[in-house]
């Protein structure tokens, strides 16, 4: 069997990786010079959108599957039908839009923060009246680790915001003074067999993850976010894996967005789980048995985000993921993970990956 990816970075790389222990073919589509996931098949250097291209990787592959939610709904649409397109269009056209989704989660009972849609500027100062400040606006599309994202704390920022994200279609949501973030990853086979993972435990700083930890010792909140995960893959008669992050407040859940793809809170799945979220996209789209997702102990991953400092690579602890990927400022290069028999140890161990990073990050700055 042969699967054809559209993307070929670092989720793709894992992916095509994940493959091989399943006597699998991976191709991909991605317009990048270099990409990592060219370790593990053929690249057509062309763009996402590209009709010819796209039409290509259908005759070629008996499946397609994609590894970012960017992907532009209307080029899949081309080649759904002719070859089977997992997740499915609708799901990633639902993620694609803040709006679309947050209604997705209110119809399913899936409670979300409050929210105000915008549309002039006017619609600003609505939505500081009734959400109360400090709000968070954002783009409704396109807005990823960060990105496209405005804190209003006073009025007098509203002007700011307006300057900065106006004249694209907006969304503004009231600020949660959450206690921390978690993320559940979920599976779906053509069959509808689903399988979840634990739930991890998410740090992020200056809007990009920074650590995971799993499994998070909750039972009520797993089994809640669970369900929340089972009635979105039900009603999206989804295939492939899932993730829903969610803010944790005050021992409830508010959701906050899915992904219709692999996961970097998901990372830790690799070394720390029976199956990892790669091989099981993989068997989900190709309508195989799901692998077990219970986990091996206790994991924990560090994100390693612009460079990969030579003292992260002289450790002799952990597994070292490097994505092959050119440095660059806010760029994730890689990962490490750790699995442990105990939590105590496993964090541990993260304490001293991620004190690593930032000593090496720090002493660059110093010196540069």
């Amino acid at each position: 069997m042969r699967i054809g990816i559209i993307g070929a970075g670092q989720l793709g790389q894992m992916l095509g990786l994940a493959a091989r222990s399943l006597d699998v073919q991976c191709c991909f589509v991605d317009p990048s010079d270099n990409p990592p996931a060219a370790l593990c098949g053929d690249v057509l250097q062309r763009p996402f959108d590209d009709a010819d291209a796209l039409l290509q990787l259908a005759s070629d592959c008996d499946v397609i599957t994609y590894e970012f939610e960017n992907v532009p709904v209307a080029a899949l649409q081309q080649i759904d039908g002719r070859v089977p397109v997992y997740p499915p269009p609708a799901a990633l056209a639902c993620a694609q839009d803040r709006l679309s989704e947050k209604q997705l989660f209110t119809r399913h009972g899936i409670p979300v923060a409050a929210y105000h849609v915008i549309d002039t500027r006017d619609d600003m100062d609505a939505a500081a009246k009734i959400l109360g400040l400090p709000m968070v606006i954002k783009t409704r599309r396109l807005g990823y680790d960060g990105k496209g994202q405005f804190i209003v704390r006073q009025s007098s920022a509203l002007n700011a915001a307006w300057e900065l994200l106006g004249g694209q279609a907006l969304i503004a949501e009231q600020w949660v003074p959450f206690d921390f973030e978690v993320s559940c990853i979920g599976v779906r086979n053509v069959d509808g067999d689903v399988a979840i993972y634990p739930l991890s435990h998410n740090v992020h700083v200056d809007g990009i993850l920074r650590t995971s930890r799993s499994p998070l010792e909750a039972f009520g909140l797993a089994s809640e976010a669970s369900d929340y995960v089972h009635r979105l893959l039900a009603h999206l008669d989804y295939v492939g894996v899932l993730a829903l992050e969610l803010f944790v407040v005050n021992d409830t859940l508010l959701a906050n967005e899915f992904a219709p793809r692999v996961h970097n809170s998901g990372h830790w799945t690799i070394e720390g789980s029976q199956t990892s979220q790669f091989e099981n996209h993989l068997r989900a789209i190709m309508n195989m048995p799901l692998g077990s997702t219970a986990g091996r102990g206790h994991a924990g991953m560090v994100n390693l985000i612009g460079a990969i400092p030579q003292a992260i690579r002289s450790l002799t602890i952990g597994h070292l993921h490097d994505y092959g990927k050119v440095p660059r400022p806010g760029r994730k290069l890689g990962h490490i993970t750790v699995v442990e028999d105990s939590a105590d140890k496993r964090d541990e161990l993260i304490d001293i990956i991620d004190t690593t990073v930032t000593r090496s990050t720090l002493t660059h700055e110093n010196t540069a």
